[in-house]
């Protein structure tokens, strides 16, 4: 067996791929290296939200949600500031040598929010919740590969405290995948969790929810960790127009948004009081095709709408040089399986063209539906994409869409829409949750049987080399026979008061470090 205890997963040059950047725009606060202050309440404005998002974990798919799960609840493992994986509610875990069984001890002296202690039967049916023919969970996928999960000594018996976790086949980043957002720790209720009270273990306490509009919270005062949660409170606002979140930071009514305009986060750099940061890592930007719509399910329409899209156009007048272009397919440049040799898809219109005429076609017309709900600068970056597609035959209408609704109305609804992803830590999860047929978040509907045979083998491969060809073969499945446009990767952009004070390193698995900043961040 191989033994992970309270120290850092680390495995042969891992850490190196996924360890974050920040870069501050701005002079560095000088209040940042100080130690942390307890006390205050924390202003946040969040550029997503919709009236539609719940409390179920099933269901998190914005920041909105995403930010609320990690203060309110725990997962078993957490991905570090520097991209390391360290123990969560699991106080440590040990694998078979051939990664195919997975054993968690879990952290004694855990409670939830409403006193009770944290049980075995918990962690069980929380994970539970995400698997079987009858889930709903976006997580469905990263889970299929459990095929059982055992308690040592019965899940409801006293002192029992690991968890005994059976693949189907062997996956050495398995712990990485019970990081996952959508994968708390609630309350057992019979055979299933109770979601609906937002009783979690968490460092901080739900204390209203509105879905869409804003959530609060308390600090916990019985969490088992001291070197989180710093604020007293905090408010997270859903403020989904990107002028109106910039003036509530510049205004002081917020202190904290993300998703920041571009254009001017130059000048917003200038003002004194505010400290932008820019942090790279696996958020990217994408159009998702239907493959099994016309015309998008004609390969060669897929590669001619590729094509006519000019990526480095994307990046200079949509990022502004916060970011890097894409090639189709989600895996980026610090990723520890990147494909370095995969020639770059480039704008080129006679290409697409020929690739029309191949589909039988003189030209193609079709609409894109894009939103700022979908990453900033959307309509923008398809209007832009009209003006480069035309030259190659392509009549390219933006659609602009409401921003409340978009992914309950447009997204996997609409044929071609404008996507972001945030991305995952490790290559089979992002995979599994967007790329595998028949996947919940599979937004190009795309199936391709030799990607899904490549998945499996790559997941139970210990092998690194060959590994390696394997997720390199599956990035170019992806680029040249996918349904998704990858033309960029964004660099998370966002701001705070100089009254916050943060760490110079910031997680970048996603947004706003990692998420994580109603926990990690303090005041000044």
């Amino acid at each position: 067996m191989t033994l992970i205890n309270n120290g850092r997963l680390n495995r042969r040059g891992f850490l190196a791929t996924t360890a974050a950047t920040a870069i501050a725009a701005s002079l560095p606060m000088g209040g940042a290296m100080a130690a942390p202050n307890r006390g205050g309440h924390l202003r946040a404005a969040i550029g997503h939200g919709q009236t539609t998002d719940t409390l179920n974990p099933g269901t998190y798919s914005n920041s909105f949600t995403t930010s609320l799960s990690f203060a309110i609840h725990g997962r078993l493992t957490e991905v570090a500031q520097d991209g390391s994986l360290i123990p969560e509610v699991a106080e440590s875990w040990e694998a078979s040598d051939d990664a195919s069984e997975w054993r968690f001890k879990i952290r004694k002296g855990v409670t939830f929010h409403s006193g009770k202690p944290l049980t075995v039967e918990d962690v069980v049916n929380s994970i539970n919740f995400h698997r079987g023919e009858g889930s709903t969970s976006a997580a469905g996928p990263i889970v299929a590969p459990i095929s059982g999960i055992a308690c040592v000594t019965g899940c409801t018996a006293e002192g029992d405290d690991t968890v005994v976790f059976s693949l189907d086949g062997g996956n050495a980043d398995f712990p990485f995948i019970l990081s996952d957002y959508h994968l708390v720790i609630c309350k057992a209720a019979g055979d299933s969790i109770d979601w609906q009270s937002g009783d979690g273990v968490g460092s901080y306490i739900l204390k209203d929810f509105q879905p869409g509009v804003s959530y609060s919270l308390e600090r916990n005062p019985n969490h088992w960790r001291s070197d989180v949660a710093w604020f007293d409170s905090a408010e997270v606002i859903a403020i989904v127009d990107q002028n109106a979140r910039t003036t509530a930071l510049v205004s002081g009514d917020v202190d904290m948004a993300d998703r920041l305009d571009l254009k001017t986060v130059g000048l917003l750099a200038r003002r004194p009081d505010i400290q932008i940061n820019s942090v790279s890592g696996t958020q990217h930007y994408t159009f998702a095709m239907d493959t099994r719509a016309e015309p998008y399910s004609n390969v060669h329409v897929r590669h001619a709408l590729k094509y006519g899209i000019n990526r480095q156009e994307l990046v200079d007048k949509i990022l502004f040089g916060y970011g890097a272009v894409g090639n189709d397919h989600p895996i980026g440049p610090g990723q520890r399986f990147f494909n370095k040799d995969l020639e770059q898809t480039t704008y080129d219109p006679d290409k697409a063209k020929y690739h029309l005429k191949l589909a039988g076609l003189e030209s193609v017309d079709v609409s894109l539906s894009a939103a700022d709900a979908a990453f900033v600068g959307a309509v923008d970056a398809a209007v832009l994409y009209q003006n480069s597609a035309a030259a190659g035959g392509i009549n390219l209408k933006p659609v602009r869409e409401p921003n409340d609704g978009y992914w309950s109305d447009v997204w996997m609804k609409k044929p071609f829409a404008a996507v972001y992803w945030s991305g995952r830590s490790v290559e089979d999860q992002m995979f599994s949750t967007a790329y595998q047929c028949g996947a919940s978040w599979n937004d190009s509907f795309w199936c391709n049987d030799r990607f899904d045979e490549l998945l499996v083998k790559a997941r139970s491969e210990l092998d690194d080399a060959k590994r390696r060809e394997m997720y390199y073969e599956m990035q170019a499945l992806c680029s040249s026979d996918g349904g998704v446009i990858v033309p960029m990767f964004a660099n998370y952009v966002f701001g705070n008061s100089t009254k916050v004070a943060h760490t110079e390193q910031m997680g970048s698995n996603w947004d706003v470090d990692g998420m994580r900043f109603i926990e990690r961040w303090w005041f000044a």
